[in-house]
């Protein structure tokens, strides 16, 4: 029977011949090289649309409740009983740290764990003609936000947010029904972080060039810049050898995109806010010491009379857990109505991490239904 050449036995005979072998290695590199340059490609433009494309996005269904000079109010839930409202970090990103994704939100899983009434703070950037807002006027909208949400509040305060939380319940003690502080900086000069070591570190004209470079606002792009060189290998290596080796992986990059439409998108804060912040709050300590003086009055932590839960990373190093839990010595809350958890991982883990809202924040939940009059939070 004759011999019938196959794709495969052709293949075998072409290479088995030395004289053919530099042709087939010649396709084979060729082929590579569309491969090669196919990933290339998509890595680029993946590239291009994690740093420039995205925009954040909250990811639960909500209604804008009051729209003010410095925020949005949005509502999640229905009016059921003394609402819980999030104030979000005022660190130069979006409220979308508290509303991450489906199945990985702070106000998703509040909702699901007996709070029927959530609402958020979301910032808005800083505009040129807001560069000389101060501390007492974001105080204020978030008295206003208090007030429409019906005079009382269980106030959860996250990061940056935790002490505008504790100021207005220092400042409004009537108005807190209880306050939760997440990685919230209270007594700013406890423990050893980095970001104290800066703060201390750095003389005021630093941080008032930086304003100046900004046109009187402090520049989003500035502090993202700041946050990425306390761990550069990881941001400016690691990350993009992480996407080019996953890039056919369409599970990580859509993880990826959600993360970074919020990460790589930080907004602009007034110059004179952040430099009260710097000055008065991070280097003198002026809060813990109750020398601060918020809405015409010096405010003193001891007037904090409602129950507290202050929750901690053990790992974080943007607020230390001593900043956070050092809180207890300053609070005039009574002994027992004082609740402390100190969890595994960092800072934005504390907010928008699996493992956290799956074992920490279900039963902060039920805390604060515990502590509610109706039992609804």
């Amino acid at each position: 029977m004759a011999f019938e050449p196959t794709a495969k036995s052709s293949e075998f005979s072409l290479t088995s011949v030395p004289a053919f072998w530099p042709m087939a290695m010649a396709a084979s590199l060729a082929e590579q090289g569309m491969e090669l340059y196919a990933k290339n490609l998509k890595f680029v433009e993946e590239e291009i649309k994690i740093h420039d494309d995205l925009r954040p996005d909250l990811a639960t269904a909500n209604t804008v409740r009051l729209d003010l000079r410095t925020m949005k109010l949005r509502d999640y839930g229905k009016e059921d009983g003394i609402p819980t409202l999030i104030d979000a970090p005022h660190a130069g990103h979006t409220a979308m740290i508290a509303d991450y994704h489906k199945g990985q939100s702070l106000v998703e899983t509040l909702l699901a764990n007996g709070i029927g009434h959530v609402a958020l703070t979301d910032w808005k950037p800083a505009t040129s003609d807001m560069k000389d807002f101060e501390i007492d006027n974001y105080l204020e909208e978030v008295v206003v936000a208090v007030d429409d949400l019906g005079g009382r509040v269980n106030l959860v305060g996250l990061c940056q947010g935790g002490w505008v939380s504790a100021m207005i319940a220092s400042r409004f003690p009537e108005k807190m029904n209880s306050l939760v502080l997440a990685g919230a900086p209270i007594d700013t000069d406890a423990g050893n972080g980095p970001i104290k070591r800066m703060v201390h570190q750095s003389p005021m004209s630093f941080y008032e060039e930086l304003v100046t470079l900004g046109g009187g606002v402090m520049k989003g792009r500035f502090m993202l810049q700041g946050w990425k060189n306390m761990h550069p290998e990881q941001h400016y290596i690691q990350e993009h050898i992480d996407l080019y080796e996953r890039i056919g992986d369409p599970d990580y990059l859509a993880k990826e995109e959600t993360f970074e439409s919020w990460y790589e998108n930080p907004i602009d804060l007034p110059g004179r806010w952040y430099l009260q912040v710097i000055k008065q709050l991070f280097k003198e300590n002026r809060l813990a010491k109750g020398a601060f003086v918020g809405l015409g009055r010096r405010l003193n932590l001891k007037n904090v009379i409602c129950p507290v839960y202050l929750l901690a990373g053990e790992s974080d190093d943007i607020t230390t857990k001593e900043q956070v839990f050092d809180a207890e010595k300053y609070l005039g809350t009574p002994n027992g109505k004082i609740e402390k958890k100190l969890v595994p991982g960092g800072h934005i883990g504390l907010f928008m991490g699996a493992r956290t809202l799956h074992e920490a924040w279900p039963a902060i939940a039920r805390w604060i239904v515990a502590a509610t009059p109706t039992g609804r939070g």
